[in-house]
């Protein structure tokens, strides 16, 4: 049943802004009006909410393609693939109200403390049961043991895991589990855990995604883990999806490394040619490959089968990753990583920081322009950039040293801004402060958020105006994440910096790879499913 808020007619020069003046959960259309109809000289306006058992009135626009979606999972295990902003939890939430109506216990898993905060706040809000509970690892065991009784819980993977081994919680108290953020559904992360351990008992499996990854291994190995029958999927170009999509600008900024710094990524280089030079000459078989990645990939075949080259290798890889962070994030970033491999005393550390005569050069030259104040052309390009723009912006980076540099300069430019970051280390953030953080910028109190990747899973703030990546990723899910964070309620901006001649470059072609690929992942999921169900039916396709 559909309950009608208002039928209003007004003549053509009255505002619908001051007409429809509500605040609700999915982003507005025409400020939420569902249907505009012309007639001459008039509008006809009818907004149109949900109305299912333990959701409160009035508080959810209805959508079609939600509520399709959302029966289709309450029908088999399925994927939702659904471009950020679309209202992925909306959907959870009536599958939610379709199993509390059947008296079954819910649980809700996001991959993050704050993201999980975000879902709980959001099942408080928009539910009439009272009994909804937050569970993290900084619970503990007792107060988790009571928490873990109640009809709906919201929870991190890790925890969940480890409390189904205590046996604390059993997979059969829940008649639905929710996987958001399901593309981290692969290798040894918690998702896999969980997923195999509720594996016989009789539960629904919803997982939630804006996009598959791109390889079709890891595709295939996400539906497997979560036993998934179907991939629920819509694109920006669904037609019962694109009324509601925002437009998001796209802006690739070059910038072009000083002398200074072009000299120590010589050096560098330098320094890993000669180590590809050793590694060939002991047989290893790199095909011109001279990528972190293919070398990573030969760690586990040179402990085992060819020891002669562990310590060139590990090396080169050192040298990479030094590189890398250089290239793209800058002088600061490269000094704090070279102090930390220092102190780790691996293999080769020694020769690389004290014999090496290009490496330590590298480094020598590094500490003398930072002396002279050279970070990296990016910084530079960040104070023109917010000289031009005004409202809520997010910069996203990959390492916390980075973010630092990023935080002091917007700081001296008298910017209020803040950092989100993880909980690891020494420097991390706690859950209640990341929550904080995230909660000064939705109230206005911080106009910038530089964050880490913590922050580009799920992270919903309606006004973000624009997204900055300070740096690239060659990850299609990544970049998605990122961009998704902006183009929630207006239309929004994307920035995306790029240090010339270095590892950005590389990831933006390989990112745009990716993405191509991505596109078409739910589809060629869909046909397999669709083929092997053809073939084998119930559990027989999981066996």
């Amino acid at each position: 049943m559909i309950f009608v808020i208002f039928l209003c007619v007004v003549r053509l020069n009255f505002s619908l802004k001051t007409i429809c003046n509500h605040t609700f959960v999915n982003p507005p259309l025409h400020e939420n009006i569902k249907s505009i109809k012309q007639d001459s000289k008039l509008y006809k306006l009818t907004l149109i909410h949900l109305d299912k058992k333990y959701i409160k009135k009035n508080s959810i626009e209805k959508r079609e393609y939600q509520v399709n979606l959302a029966n289709q999972a309450i029908q088999e295990n399925c994927i939702v693939v659904l471009p950020t902003g679309l209202g992925k939890t909306t959907i959870a939430l009536q599958v939610i109200s379709e199993y509390l109506t059947k008296g079954k216990g819910v649980l809700f898993l996001a991959p993050t403390r704050v993201l999980v905060h975000q879902h709980f706040e959001f099942l408080k809000k928009n539910l009439t049961i009272e009994d909804i509970a937050l569970i993290t690892g900084e619970d503990t065991i007792q107060k988790r043991t009571k928490l873990w009784k109640n009809s709906v819980i919201c929870a991190t993977p890790e925890i969940t895991k480890n409390d189904l081994d205590r046996q604390i919680v059993s997979p059969n108290q829940f008649g639905v589990v929710i996987f958001d953020e399901a593309h981290r559904t692969v290798g040894d992360y918690a998702y896999s855990g969980i997923a195999e351990r509720i594996a016989n008992s009789d539960v629904r499996i919803l997982g939630m995604t804006a996009t598959l990854p791109s390889e079709k291994e890891k595709a295939t190995e996400i539906l497997t883990r979560l036993k998934i029958s179907a991939v629920a999927e819509r694109t920006e170009d669904s037609s019962d999806v694109k009324p509601y999509i925002q437009e998001t600008n796209t802006e690739w900024i070059t910038v072009e490394l000083p002398p200074e710094m072009k000299a120590i990524q010589t050096l560098l280089k330098l320094a890993l040619d000669e180590r590809y030079d050793i590694l060939k000459k002991n047989g290893l078989q790199l095909n011109g490959q001279q990528s972190l990645s293919a070398l990573l990939r030969f760690r586990k075949f040179v402990l085992f089968q060819n020891r002669r080259c562990a310590k060139p290798l590990f090396t080169a890889i050192r040298i990479h990753y030094a590189l890398n962070m250089f290239e793209a994030h800058g002088v600061t970033t490269f000094l704090k990583f070279c102090e930390r491999a220092r102190a780790k005393k691996g293999v080769g550390v020694k020769e690389l920081f004290e014999v090496d005569p290009n490496f330590t050069r590298a480094v020598h030259l590094a500490k003398d322009i930072q002396s002279k104040g050279i970070e990296h052309p990016k910084i530079q390009k960040l104070e023109e950039i917010f000289q031009s723009i005004s409202g809520k912006t997010i910069i996203f980076s990959s390492y916390r040293d980075s973010v630092d540099v990023i935080f002091n300069k917007l700081t001296e430019m008298n910017l209020s801004a803040g950092i989100l970051i993880g909980k690891a280390g020494k420097t991390g953030l706690k859950q209640k402060k990341q929550v904080e953080i995230v909660q000064k910028f939705r109230d206005g109190e911080l106009n910038i958020l530089i964050a880490t990747r913590v922050g580009e899973e799920g992270l919903d703030i309606s006004e973000v105006n624009q997204v900055i990546f300070y740096d690239n990723i060659p990850s299609s899910i990544r970049f998605i994440q990122r961009r998704g964070r902006t183009g929630r309620k207006d239309s929004g901006k994307l920035i995306v910096l790029i240090a010339k001649d270095t590892i950005d470059e590389r990831y933006y072609w390989i990112g745009k790879r990716k993405m191509t690929a991505s596109k078409s992942m739910g589809e060629k999921m869909t046909q397999t499913l669709q083929k092997n169900n053809s073939q084998k039916t119930g559990l027989d396709f999981f066996l």
